[in-house]
């Protein structure tokens, strides 16, 4: 029998990094499918590119995994319905941001299904597609990146002329505290992701694929190699437990020792990186010709009665699934969508899941203020522990200063906005908000210079 993973070369990144506390609260709670809403609403940009073109209208009748919104052009993603009913209106709704972008509402009359789209429990591992069948496929089915990066999947596995790609990386490390829905898919639906990441092999043409997971889940780490002992070319590598491992670029590094150039992507070094739950859908597109319409998303909180992680509806409001996990605590203080390092405060608990909602984080009050910002004091923790070896404390006054051609020059825009410099700062400086304000800046810049 192969050996599928090296207990003893617990590899990681080598620049930067921190270690908050895990509080995986909900680790140990297996899937549960939550109800359906009373109505939901799918936002028709669920990913990074350009907004889909709505294909229905009010009171038009749709059932679940019909297509809603068309994507436009390359970098861009099909938006299906996720529920049975009828479309209440064309419209908005607010995002994770506090924004109100535009969004099909469908008022949830059953749970019927396009007669297309597979529904039994059956695992159908025979794979008959070609390599472009599966990337049109998964195109047509409108999945992006669940990681939380929601690019759009089919772009990533449509290689330039040029590049060659020599290593499918599958990235299992769930980094972020408090996330655990990544952990419970490997363990729960083990052999469907894996057969989603031998099309993902198949698409890209390699031979190779590393499974990295942080030895913090000891338990995926064994179930996973006993799945793919036999498998040629295919093995599973514990990684020491270090935030942000679960970026794509640190995790090449750690795995390969291969470093990302500055503006670069993984295909520069020969690497392409898919999120298990990326695989997993992918399976469920190929095999059961199921669309991106739900995911997993974990539930939690120190002061949530019930921790959980739920299979959701795209499209649900987050309150439906605060309410299944226990209800809202009294010492509520702030709800996040994503986990503490990298979420983001919501502001209303109307705002949909969507298809990078990878869980819903319940803050108390005690934790949830800010604490008293000082002056900087120069100490350079910040430089230190940032993973893509920036100057935080630097970008931070360019940004405040709104010197973004200096910004730009200093590599902004190469910024993770893995918020390690803004919890490491002993002056409790928000050195993130000031970086995402200057990188927002920074990227119209380089829209209006194209435009020129």
């Amino acid at each position: 029998m192969k050996r599928a993973y090296r207990m003893n070369m617990l590899k990681t990144f080598t620049k930067g990094g921190v270690h908050p506390p895990e509080n995986k609260l909900s680790g140990n709670k297996p899937i549960e499918k939550l109800g359906l809403p009373k109505q939901v609403s799918i936002p028709i940009a669920q990913h990074i590119g350009a907004p889909s073109t709505p294909v229905v209208n009010k009171k038009d009748k749709v059932k679940a995994g019909d297509i809603i919104a068309k994507s436009q052009g390359f970098v861009s993603s099909n938006i299906h319905a996720s529920v049975s009913g009828t479309v209440s209106k064309v419209g908005e709704v607010m995002d994770t941001s506090g924004f109100r972008k535009p969004a099909v509402i469908i008022n949830v009359e059953d749970d019927e299904w396009n007669d297309s789209i597979d529904t039994s429990s059956d695992i159908i591992r025979n794979i008959s597609y070609s390599s472009q069948e599966i990337v049109d496929k998964i195109l047509e089915a409108g999945i992006v990146g669940m990681g939380g990066a929601t690019f759009p999947s089919h772009v990533k596995l449509s290689v330039p002329e040029g590049k060659k790609i020599d290593t499918l990386v599958i990235n299992g490390v769930e980094c972020e505290p408090y996330l655990t829905s990544d952990h419970r898919v490997m363990l729960e639906r083990t052999e469907e992701m894996l057969i989603g990441v031998k099309l993902i092999k198949k698409a890209l043409g390699v031979d190779r694929v590393l499974i990295g997971i942080e030895r913090n889940k000891p338990d995926a780490v064994d179930h996973i190699t006993n799945f793919v002992s036999e498998e040629e070319g295919m093995e599973v590598y514990p990684l020491k437990v270090k935030y942000p491992q679960g970026g794509e670029k640190q995790l090449i590094k750690a795995l390969l020792d291969r470093e990302v150039p500055s503006g670069g992507l993984p295909l520069d070094v020969g690497v392409v990186v898919h999120n298990v739950g990326t695989a997993l859908a992918v399976y469920e597109a190929l095999q059961k010709n199921k669309p991106l319409i739900e995911r997993v998303v974990t539930v939690t909180g120190k002061s949530l009665s019930k921790p959980s992680n739920f299979m959701v509806r795209i499209g649900t409001p987050v309150k439906d699934l605060i309410e299944a996990a226990g209800g809202l605590p009294e010492d509520t203080g702030k709800i996040v969508s994503g986990g503490p390092m990298m979420g983001k405060a919501l502001n209303s608990l109307d705002v949909p899941v969507v298809k990078g909602t990878s869980g819903i984080l319940v803050i108390p009050e005690r934790e949830a203020h800010r604490a008293e910002e000082f002056n900087c004091i120069r100490c350079g923790k910040c430089v230190d522990v940032c993973p893509m070896g920036l100057e935080p404390y630097l970008l931070k006054q360019l940004a405040r200063l709104e010197r973004y051609e200096e910004c730009e020059e200093n590599a902004i825009m190469d910024c993770m906005e893995c918020g390690s410099c803004s919890f490491t700062c002993p002056a409790r400086v928000p050195l993130l908000d000031y970086i995402r304000f200057g990188k927002t800046n920074v990227s119209q810049l380089i829209r209006n210079r194209k435009q020129k």
